[in-house]
C-alpha cells in the first residue's frame, strides 16, 4: 500500500513538473546562440517527444556554465517525427556546424534519436558519447494502447526499437539515467552494456532535475575520446 502511494505521489510530482516546464518553455524567448561559446567538448541537446528544446533549458544553462558550447535542434520542433527522420536533423547539425567529439544529452525519445545517429551515417565519427535520461531503449508496452503515430513508435515491436536493440557496440559509450519507477516506461531504461544509473526516486520528466544527472554528465565529459 505504501509503495503504491509513493508511486502515485511521484506521478503527481512528475506531471506538475512537466506542466510547469512546458508552460515556461512556451513563453521563453532565450536565444540559443548565447550557449554556443565554450572551451570544452560540444554538447547537442535532444529533447523527448512533444518537447521543444527550451523544455531542457535549465539543464542547458548548467552545462553551458561548465564550459561546454551547447547546440540545440530548432528544426526538430516538438520531436514528433520518426526516429530516423529526427536523427537526420541531428546529423545535419553535426555536419553543418562541423562538430566533432560531441556529447549528446537526451531525454526520453531523444535517447533513441541519439543512439540512431551513433550507429549509422555521417554522425558516427562525430559523436563521442551520450547521456540519456529516461529513454525507452526497449520501448514501452503502453504504446500499443495509444492511437497517435508519434507515440505508437515506442512499441517494443516497432522496427526502429528492434533495430536499435541489435546495435550493441555503442552501448558502452552511453550512460542511461532513470528513476526507480517510470510511469511511461514500465520496464525502465536499462540498456545492456551501458553505464546504467538508477535514481532513488521515480518519474519520467522531473528526473531531469535530479543532481545525479549532472554528476553523470560531468563524469562522462571527463572521459577521453575512444574513437
Amino acid at each position: 500500500m505504501r509503495r503504491s502511494a509513493t508511486r502515485l505521489w511521484w506521478w503527481a510530482l512528475d506531471y506538475a513538473y512537466v506542466v510547469a516546464q512546458q508552460a515556461r518553455a512556451a513563453f521563453d524567448r532565450t536565444d540559443p546562440a548565447m550557449f554556443l561559446d565554450g572551451h570544452r567538448a560540444p554538447v547537442v541537446v535532444v529533447p523527448g517527444v512533444y518537447e521543444p528544446w527550451r523544455f531542457m533549458l535549465p539543464l542547458i544553462r548548467t552545462i553551458h556554465a561548465m564550459g561546454h558550447p551547447v547546440h540545440v535542434l530548432d528544426p526538430l520542433g516538438f520531436n514528433r517525427k520518426p526516429v530516423p527522420d529526427a536523427a537526420a536533423h541531428l546529423v545535419e547539425a553535426l555536419e553543418g556546424q562541423d562538430l566533432e567529439d560531441v556529447i549528446i544529452v537526451a531525454h526520453s525519445k531523444g535517447g533513441l534519436v541519439g543512439k540512431y545517429a551513433m550507429t549509422r551515417g555521417a554522425g558516427v565519427p562525430r559523436i563521442r558519447s551520450m547521456l540519456a535520461v529516461a529513454t525507452p531503449f526497449g520501448g514501452s508496452s503502453y504504446a500499443r494502447l495509444l492511437f497517435t503515430p508519434s507515440l505508437r513508435i515506442f512499441s517494443p515491436r516497432d522496427r526502429t526499437i528492434l533495430a536499435l536493440s541489435l546495435e550493441k557496440e555503442v552501448n558502452s559509450r552511453i550512460v542511461s539515467v532513470f528513476g526507480c519507477f517510470d510511469p511511461h516506461i514500465p520496464k525502465g531504461s536499462f540498456l545492456l552494456g551501458a553505464e546504467n544509473v538508477q535514481l532513488d526516486t521515480g518519474g519520467h520528466f522531473r528526473v531531469l532535475e535530479h543532481p545525479r544527472v549532472l554528476v553523470e554528465f560531468e563524469r562522462l565529459a571527463a572521459q577521453p575520446t575512444e574513437h
